[in-house]
């Protein structure tokens, strides 16, 4: 007899859309008070506590974050750059790679052609040029692709 394989739902399955509200208001404010958000949700504050308790619990909120205005750092050059490397390299070597330069904020690893993709934050167009070229006297890199970033935009949770 053949079984169905079982199919685990998510934790979050049955997030309803007060969930979804509170993990929008701490997105906005990681430091948000739960009174300032139960008034927002039109629950107790002890309601909000334990929803937002859960919520960790279940690892959808994995931690609070602050946001920084890299611009007013003179960090304000934002760029994606598509790295392509040899056949033979593995993903631990791209994380090498790429994780020991500061100016990188962010590693993907995809599947297709590129390799990986990497959010960059530098100073200037010449501050670009310096870590790509850093990149490229790797020997593993064996193209890169920029692009450079105009404005943004991100979805709140």
């Amino acid at each position: 007899m053949r079984t169905k394989p079982r199919i685990e739902r998510s934790p979050m399955a049955d997030a309803d859309d007060t969930d979804h509200r509170l993990l929008r208001l701490l997105r906005e404010d990681g430091r948000r008070t739960f009174s300032d958000m139960a008034a927002e949700v039109g629950l107790s504050v002890a309601a909000v506590k334990r929803r937002v308790d859960r919520l960790r619990d279940l690892g959808v909120i994995t931690g609070f974050s602050v946001q920084i205005d890299h611009a007013k750092l003179g960090w304000g050059i934002e760029a994606f750059t598509e790295l392509r490397y040899a056949g033979s390299t593995t993903v631990q070597e791209i994380m090498r790679t790429t994780t020991g330069v500061p100016e990188i904020q962010a590693v993907y690893t995809i599947a297709g052609d590129p390799d990986a993709l990497i959010h960059v934050r530098v100073r200037d167009i010449a501050h670009l040029q310096e870590v790509i070229d850093t990149l490229r006297r790797d020997g593993r890199v064996t193209g890169t692709k920029t692009l450079m970033v105009l404005g943004s935009w991100t979805r709140e949770a």
